[in-house]
């Protein structure tokens, strides 16, 4: 792909999407577009197909999506459902149509069976029943990857899915109604140290295991898939290694300098038992991360605490 090549990222304000555009920025990309939501109604058919043919980009990248944790894809299963369908099948559809070269979907582990084989591999999507407390997300995620399958096997297009393990970094979510663990673990021992060192009550047993990924890897990875034609068209993105919940709490409480107690609420869900990705595809190809679990979580929190009057905090509604 040429440095001056035209790249559109969809979601270019979020988390994902402005750490690729800073990726694609320091590699010397400097022919990026982006449109905000109120500029660009993602889940408006017409309003997507008459913007991709207005600025006909040679690289769409599909960072954009309606997120959140256990409590909001429990709260909003209509939303999480419909709005995703809605953004990826208009900018998958346009893209299509209006022969753009490239096309990126972001996706995420979530698309895998909730007891599927460890550490998860790409073929073992839809051979198993699906973590409920997230399927209307993982059921949108996962249609996306089966229509970019789709497109490449009938057209033989580069439409290529990245589906990444738990995201955090700068530019996260840190609303405690609608975040993943890692901000909101941020946030809740942040707020009990400045409180006292209160006590933090954590959801569910501590024992499930997880990845998590810095976000600017995960740009990386799609910098990566830009300047790559990529022989398959599902890869995993994460470090390949995890941690228990437990482990994590105690590292983020470490990192924020809260002295008080955990408390594990055993009533409250704990999801998926184990979540590790298998990222060998990925790897064979020429990628792998490079930021550590607590150098990552060390960088976010001073993000955090420069940010924390304005943080993005998402609200939703039914």
């Amino acid at each position: 792909m040429k440095k001056d090549s035209k790249i559109y990222i969809a979601g270019h304000r979020g988390m994902v999407g402005s750490a690729v555009w800073r990726a694609l920025e320091s590699e010397g990309f400097s022919n990026l577009i982006g449109r905000t939501s109120s500029e660009l109604d993602l889940r408006n058919q017409n309003e997507v197909y008459e913007f991709i043919k207005t600025e006909q980009p040679d690289v769409i990248i599909d960072a954009a999506a309606r997120v959140g944790g256990i409590l909001a894809n429990n709260d909003y299963p209509y939303q999480f459902l419909m709005e995703n369908l809605q953004i990826q099948n208009n900018l998958i559809d346009a893209a299509h149509k209006l022969e753009v070269q490239k096309f990126i979907f972001l996706g995420s582990s979530c698309i895998y069976p909730k007891f599927a084989p460890q550490p998860l591999k790409e073929d073992c999507l839809l051979t198993d029943a699906l973590e409920p407390t997230n399927e209307w997300y993982a059921i949108a995620k996962i249609t996306g990857v089966k229509a970019c399958e789709a497109i490449r096997k009938q057209y033989q297009k580069d439409f290529v899915s990245l589906m990444p393990t738990n995201l955090y970094g700068t530019h996260d979510n840190f609303d405690l109604q609608t975040s993943h663990v890692l901000p909101a673990m941020i946030r809740k021992f942040h707020e009990a140290k400045e409180n006292g060192n209160a006590p933090v009550t954590l959801w569910g047993s501590g024992t499930p295991m997880r990845e998590f990924l810095y976000v600017d890897d995960m740009a990386e990875a799609v910098v990566f898939a830009v300047n790559n034609v990529l022989p398959e068209h599902l890869y995993n993105v994460g470090t390949g290694t995890d941690v228990t919940i437990k482990e994590l709490a105690e590292t983020i409480q470490r990192v924020t300098g809260h002295e008080g107690d955990i408390i594990w609420d055993s009533e409250k869900p704990d999801g998926t038992p184990r979540k590790l990705m298998d990222v060998s595809k990925l790897k064979s190809a020429g990628w792998s991360y490079k930021t550590e679990l607590l150098e990552g979580i060390e960088k976010t929190y001073v993000w955090f605490l420069e940010n924390q009057n304005t943080i993005k905090q998402v609200k939703l509604s039914k």
